[in-house]
């Protein structure tokens, strides 16, 4: 959508969303887009040092470090409109992000450690390399639908045998934000025309950006509960303030 100030960035070349750009800054062509990562990126943060503290498996804080590079390449993008950017900075980084939760899902019944690794790696950065090259439009976004289907099951096969009420709670938020983050997005890119029309626009794809990082966050949790628990760890979901969810274990002390 056009309106505002001039760009710093040349003209948009990459799909835009339902906010007028360049009202607040001609650096940045979504400003609400934009900022709403901040979010993401703090609540990895603080998943990322809970897993470092209490020195769980590294996958984790490769997990939690994965969603803030995935947040910080989605700000270029929002803040650029440049094709380039939601390329390598924001679709890539999603199919590398997903290839990291199949592996933390599946990989404990996996008997050949170093194969599924390797061959995730490898996955990733042919799919790097295509998508740069070949630009996918509609492709890229079966790709994704097809790689998310594939860890539903596990995921939920974790929660049916897990018993502890907290650690279920947490995969029932992940759920709501999920869907309450997928209206959102669908009624930004679906209704554009009749919310510009409104006086107030609510801005449906920060909504998303903010859920989907509480949705990330409560995910990465639920699983940190999971593999403590596999490890006889003995975790517990408890609250900061009262409030904030995170996972506390202790570990054996021949670990």
């Amino acid at each position: 959508m056009e309106g505002g100030l001039s760009s710093f960035w040349g003209p948009v070349t990459a799909a835009e969303w339902c906010e007028k750009n360049y009202v607040y800054s001609s650096y940045i062509a979504e400003f609400f887009n934009t900022i709403s990562n901040v979010p993401c990126i703090l609540l990895a943060l603080i998943g990322l040092i809970n897993a470092l503290r209490q020195r769980f498996e590294k996958r984790f804080s490769v997990l939690h470090v994965s969603n803030m590079i995935l947040a910080i390449g989605s700000m270029l993008y929002h803040a650029t409109l440049q094709q380039c950017k939601q390329q390598q900075g924001d679709e890539t980084p999603m199919v590398w992000e997903m290839l990291l939760y199949f592996y933390i899902l599946y990989s404990p019944d996996w008997h050949y450690r170093s194969t599924m690794p390797t061959f995730l790696f490898l996955y990733g950065v042919g799919f790097a390399m295509a998508h740069a090259l070949l630009r996918f439009g509609i492709g890229f976004k079966v790709h994704y639908v097809i790689l998310c289907l594939l860890c539903i099951p596990r995921m939920y096969k974790y929660y049916i045998y897990t018993e502890d009420a907290s650690a279920k709670r947490l995969a029932k938020l992940y759920v709501a934000t999920l869907f309450l983050g997928s209206i959102c997005w669908l009624a930004d890119r679906l209704f554009c025309k009749e919310i510009s029309g409104w006086y107030f626009n609510p801005q449906g794809h920060a909504l998303w950006h903010v859920l989907m990082g509480f949705n990330s966050y409560f995910a990465n949790t639920f699983l940190m509960f999971c593999r403590a628990q596999r490890r006889e760890w003995d975790p517990k979901v408890v609250h900061f303030l009262g409030f904030f969810p995170y996972v506390k274990i202790q570990k054996p002390k021949s670990q």
